[in-house]
């Protein structure tokens, strides 16, 4: 919603006032400016409207995931390095339901933006290895596989990875 310099410009001068109260004696006023800060402080690290879209993924709700995602304007200068990242995760996660080729430059524009998560870049490329396959493509899809299971150490794509490696065997 806002952009980057006017979020930290906002942090600063609730920062400032937080001190003139802590200066004028009024304690609790200045811890209760710090909480407000620290909000507007969070949303210059994490984007509210990419935090709305994988909430709405989760609930398996595309089409609001989609629309939260839109209301970003111009991400490439409103998005810091990791908000960045995950947009293209997001919109190729997005993509991939509808165009395949769209889906797999925007998954790969989120691992070279860099992810920060083991667990995402598994994801990102669990969903590049079932392109892959789509595509006839192999022997990327099992390199990607390999990588998929090397990053995913909890588990939680074990059964996505068992059913892409079925698919394989058909092919």
């Amino acid at each position: 919603m806002f952009s980057k310099i006017i979020r930290l410009g906002l942090t600063a001068a609730i920062f400032a006032w937080s001190i003139y109260q802590f200066a004028d004696g009024e304690i609790g006023n200045g811890i209760a400016l710090l909480f407000p800060m620290g909000l507007v402080l969070f949303t210059y690290f994490r984007n509210e409207r990419i935090l709305l879209s994988l909430w709405h993924m989760r609930k398996n709700n595309v089409a609001k995931a989609e629309k939260a995602l839109a209301g970003i304007r111009n991400p490439e200068k409103s998005l810091i390095k990791g908000q960045l990242a995950y947009y293209y995760l997001l919109l190729g996660m997005i993509e991939s339901q509808r165009k395949v080729g769209k889906a797999e430059t925007l998954l790969k524009r989120a691992l070279n933006t860099g992810l920060r998560l083991d667990q995402d870049k598994a994801l990102a490329k669990l969903n590049l290895a079932g392109i892959a396959l789509t595509k006839r493509r192999k022997k990327e899809a099992q390199i990607l596989l390999t990588e998929v299971k090397k990053l995913d150490k909890n588990g939680a794509l074990a059964e996505q990875t068992k059913y892409i490696k079925q698919q394989m065997k058909r092919i």
